[in-house]
């Protein structure tokens, strides 16, 4: 199957979440589409969303101005590699069990500067946060998911989040200590060579921040 047959499955795959009314589809729309940018998730679920809408949406996610241009530049790429081209992973989001959704949404949001990808469910139960790449999957339980103080004891890491340089890690730690964040670990130099923090949410979760020592 071309690459460009595939684009075009997911471009009706997009066109059906939206007329299934799939929460979390609309996330995406606002994110690509700049029409939809200051929409709230019910009114894009609302909104007029085409065919040539959906192809629009895919086209900005491959990093094309639309889906002619796209189109062009798949033809040429098909044209020049081997159909034998290997899948590839564009992004990873580390999962949370949370107790309280709204709780946490509102910790990572307000206390570490992400902002809320969606949220889905009624009653909620699922959301996914991000800050720059780094993107953060929460999941409601009833029950605790862990032994009480395991997490603590083991330092057992739910998320490992890597900053680039080490004026940006002392930086955001220092950002992080003045609006009283929850530590579990302050920052350090690790043996190997990196400076690390970890934060406390407020599920225990412990989320690792990472970065180069110099």
């Amino acid at each position: 199957m071309s690459n460009l047959e595939n684009l075009r499955k997911q471009a009706k795959q997009y066109l059906r979440w939206h007329r299934e009314q799939y929460y979390p589809v609309a996330a995406i729309i606002r994110e690509y589409l700049p029409r939809f940018r200051q929409f709230s998730d019910p009114e894009i679920l609302a909104a007029e969303f085409r065919l040539m809408d959906a192809q629009e949406l895919v086209a900005r996610k491959e990093g094309f101005a639309g889906w002619q241009a796209l189109r062009n530049g798949a033809n040429t790429a098909m044209s020049e590699t081997k159909q034998s081209a290997q899948p590839i992973l564009t992004s990873i989001a580390a999962h949370l069990f949370v107790r309280d959704l709204k709780t946490s949404i509102d910790f990572f949001t307000a206390k570490l500067g992400f902002t809320v990808d969606f949220v889905y469910g009624d009653p909620s139960f699922y959301a996914q946060v991000s800050r720059d790449h780094a993107s953060l999957a929460l999941r409601h339980v009833d029950v605790p998911v862990f032994a009480e103080g395991v997490r603590e004891r083991e330092d057992l890491v739910a998320a490992s989040i890597t900053l680039a340089s080490a004026d940006e890690i002392k930086q955001l730690f220092l950002t992080y200590q003045a609006s009283s964040v929850p530590f579990h670990q302050l920052l350090r130099k690790e043996p190997w060579g990196a400076k690390t923090f970890i934060v406390k949410d407020p599920d225990g979760n412990l989320i690792l921040f990472a970065g180069p020592a110099n």
